[in-house]
């Protein structure tokens, strides 16, 4: 069963992605409940950013490449642990769901 706002049900593969993106700030809560995390302004910078990666390059970033990425445009946090505490089970992945977007590439990206 995919996730449903405003009773619009929107499709999800087998571990919870969206099959198609979903730019809406709709989505973001009900994913990041049934995800468990409550969301803060610096969920909010992590998801935009992801957002805006996948709009840029019709993908998300890897691990490495979006700590780099945030500590550039975000400098003065420990993004790396930052992430872990945001988004728990592999940030990337994690923030990626939460953000709309659609199951990320496996190892390597760009």
């Amino acid at each position: 069963m995919g996730y449903v706002v405003n009773g619009e049900e929107f499709e999800v593969d087998d571990e919870g992605f969206l099959v198609e993106p979903n730019f809406s700030d709709e989505i973001v809560p009900v994913i990041a409940e049934a995800e468990g995390i409550t969301l803060t302004d610096e969920h909010w910078t992590v998801i935009n950013f992801m957002r805006q990666k996948y709009q840029e390059d019709g993908h998300t970033p890897n691990f490495r490449n979006m700590v780099a990425m945030m500590e550039e445009e975000h400098p003065g946090t420990d993004w790396k642990k930052r992430l872990y505490e945001l988004f728990p089970k592999q940030p990337n992945r994690q923030s990626a769901k939460v953000a709309g977007l659609t199951k990320p590439f496996g190892k390597g990206g760009y």
